[in-house]
């Protein structure tokens, strides 16, 4: 999202008013953590030091989006000198250790139990892998943001058609609400939730794509305003524009991975066991991809 609001001094000082003022208004004032834990050092983004960023949609149809499940996590971890992003969609079913609460749950209730450092703590505890920053988003403002951008395409790979609208197989132009149903959409895919995860990923990645070319932003004045009211995120002013001109070549070059399990009930309610080797397999690819020494 960082990619979408940082621009050039080219446009104008209004525009320059516009970035900075939705800036501030976005960040987090509950968050103060100046580095991972798993960090012995702090991320040096002038340097180009890889570093991870916690994608998490929040399901709108809570009133309170500070008691919100997580609807999608997804992890990037962005190492400019290799020129390249790990995309990890985590199932929001996963079963695991939230942290802090001495219990284990669906990985989309650390945030309903403790808020934003919770789930963080659960994620990096999950991968083991340090997030270095989040930007949390209202998922129904997914739609207002890929408006914003002129819309995207994805290649779909499953003919079908969810709440009235259909999705024929090829590549396909989606508007924003189009692509809120292409990403939510499950029960229909014979791959369930691995299915909607690749569809979101697609999504997201399109997204960026599109976001770090400014010319293919269509309506500035309704990309921030859509942003300051649904986006809360740790990146300051200064680290945006950062990433933006130094990092911006890596999302060229994306790799999309999934977590493999199996599906299994517990007292009738549903959950996600991940399978403990292959977790540790992408765990150690994802460190090394942030050269990260453990």
């Amino acid at each position: 999202m960082g990619v979408l609001i940082v621009g050039t001094g080219s446009y104008g000082i209004y525009f320059w008013q516009m970035v900075t003022s939705t800036v501030a208004s976005i960040q987090e004032e509950d968050f103060d953590r100046e580095k991972s834990e798993m960090r012995q050092e702090e991320v040096n983004l002038t340097d180009g030091d890889p570093i991870s960023v916690l994608l998490m949609g929040l399901d709108e149809r809570i009133n309170r989006l500070d008691l919100a499940r997580s609807d999608t996590l997804i992890l990037l971890t962005i190492n400019p000198h290799l020129e390249s992003v790990h995309m990890v969609s985590i199932p929001r079913d996963s079963y695991t250790e939230i942290r802090g609460n001495r219990t284990k749950d669906k990985i989309s209730h650390a945030h309903s139990i403790g808020g934003m450092e919770t789930s963080i703590r659960t994620v990096e505890n999950f991968l083991d892998v340090p997030v270095d920053y989040f930007i949390r988003v209202n998922m129904d403002s997914f739609k207002d943001v890929v408006d914003a951008v002129g819309g995207v395409e994805v290649e779909n790979h499953l003919d079908f058609t969810f709440y009235d609208v259909h999705y024929p197989k090829g590549v396909i132009h989606l508007d924003g609400e189009k692509a809120l149903g292409y990403s939510r959409m499950r029960h229909l895919d014979p791959k369930g939730d691995f299915g909607r995860q690749l569809r979101q990923r697609q999504v997201i990645e399109a997204v960026m794509e599109k976001g770090s070319n400014l010319s293919s932003i269509t309506h500035f004045d309704d990309l921030f305003k859509v942003i300051e009211n649904n986006v809360k995120t740790n990146l300051t002013l200064d680290e945006m524009w950062t990433i933006q001109s130094g990092y911006k070549k890596a999302i060229e070059q994306i790799e999309q991975h999934q977590i493999e399990g199996e599906e299994t009930k517990k007292n009738g309610v549903y959950y996600y066991l991940p399978d403990e080797e292959h977790l540790q397999f992408l765990s150690n690819k994802l460190n090394e991809h942030l050269e990260v020494n453990r």
